[in-house]
């Protein structure tokens, strides 16, 4: 049997915060990472906790945001006051 591992209490909050700051609907947010194919209530788990993300749509989603990773898992880290921020990790196309 494995261990649990401890879950970022704010990450739901964070991925909500980066969702309502380009003004995504929980549908349309799956399309803006990359990721249309995910079920539009996954979106949900992952902004109440439900369910943690897998590392690529976590990426997809600091992309978006314009962070890093870590600004998303670490609680102790918060995401900047205006998205997106300056980091691109080029996995999504950049609007400009």
């Amino acid at each position: 049997m494995g261990h649990r591992r401890p879950r970022p209490e704010h990450l739901g909050r964070k991925l909500r915060q980066i969702r309502l700051a380009f003004g995504l609907s929980q549908d349309l947010i799956r399309t803006r990472l990359g990721f249309p194919h995910i079920h539009p209530g996954r979106i949900s788990e992952y902004e109440t906790g439900t369910r943690v993300p897998p590392p690529d749509i976590l990426l997809a989603y600091a992309d978006l945001a314009g962070v890093h990773v870590e600004d998303l898992i670490n609680d102790k880290l918060h995401l900047p006051e205006k998205l997106p921020g300056n980091v691109h990790h080029g996995v999504l196309p950049r609007n400009t």
